[in-house]
């Protein structure tokens, strides 16, 4: 592709479409061209506020833009996602990438054929902690993951597990990816006929077992990631950006020492290197770093716990 900027588009422009617009309008290479919102004075706010049109037909702006974010309730993913792809467009779906499994793979399989950049919005994949996790923690053997949060009107056409577990089952899959092998499960409906509260643990072929806790009605904001691998400890703060590496090293004689370190970069934007990312693999026209195959992977898992919770 040529040095010229990115004509790019936002699709969806509420809570989370909005920071898309805000990103997309400041990103070296990229030239936002407009966003489209099923509510019109949602998408002129967000268009007048950084400069660009609001497209009140999604055709329109599909046909100016050479990329977009998707960022629509997710019983829309599906639908929207292939009108981009089907328009030409590379494509940044937010998470979770479909409803379906059946969904996840339409649209893996369309942007195979159309030779389209499909990247899925697990955006703690950017975040500063989760790469010194990737980093550090080799072949981990137990993993506590706790992503609690206050209750918000925002995602409630998904239950917690697909709305906020799922960031860390595509983490977890990174960390280890042999077949999960073992589930066990259970949901609580606290405050919507969903679930609001969840908890996972989960065997791997490889000996791992994972124990994650996903909730939404909590009174305070926890994003902490823990994994243990022989001699080595490492506590992830997503909200932090940080995360704290603890190693097992020789000392002095026979005694071995714990050395630790902070490390993390709590000024850099999670959002922002995500779209910088995707703008990096539709220029280049490269796998992205979060493919079409890896959202539909913790997808997968995700279903597998929502199934297992059905079973009681």
């Amino acid at each position: 592709m040529s040095e010229a900027s990115v004509p790019v588009g936002v699709v969806g422009v509420g809570a989370l479409g909005r920071h898309h617009a805000r990103v997309w309008a400041s990103v070296e290479g990229a030239r936002l061209v407009g966003v489209h919102d099923t509510d019109t004075a949602r998408a002129e706010a967000v268009a007048s506020a950084h400069g660009c049109p609001a497209h009140g037909d999604l055709d329109t702006l599909l046909g100016e833009a050479r990329a977009v974010s998707v960022a629509v309730p997710t019983v829309d993913h599906h639908a929207i996602g292939r009108r981009a792809l089907e328009s030409g467009c590379d494509v940044l779906l937010e998470k979770p990438m479909t409803s379906t499994l059946a969904e996840a793979d339409d649209l893996v399989a369309l942007a195979e054929e159309k030779k389209a950049v499909l990247q899925v919005g697990h955006i703690e994949r950017f975040n500063p902690a989760t790469e010194v996790l990737i980093e550090a923690a080799k072949a981990p053997r137990f993993i506590e993951v706790h992503r609690l949060g206050s209750f918000s009107p925002r995602s409630l056409d998904v239950d917690v597990v697909l709305d906020l577990m799922i960031h860390d089952l595509d983490i977890l899959l990174v960390l280890d990816p042999s077949e999960p092998t073992q589930i066990e499960a259970v949901g609580v409906p606290v405050l919507t006929s969903r679930v609001d509260i969840a908890n996972a643990r989960i065997r791997f072929e490889s000996g791992l077992i994972a124990n994650l806790t996903a909730s939404r009605v909590s009174l305070e904001k926890v994003r902490k990631f823990r994994a243990f691998a022989p001699r080595t400890y490492v506590s992830a703060d997503f909200t932090a950006r940080e995360a704290q590496v603890f190693l097992l090293e020789p000392g002095d004689g026979d005694q071995p020492r714990i050395a630790s370190q902070k490390r993390g970069a709590p000024d850099q934007e999670p959002l922002r290197r995500q779209i910088e990312a995707f703008l990096g693999a539709v220029r280049g026209r490269a796998t992205p770093v979060v493919s079409g195959t890896d959202g539909r992977r913790a997808l997968a898992l995700a279903h597998r716990i929502l199934a297992r919770m059905a079973e009681g």
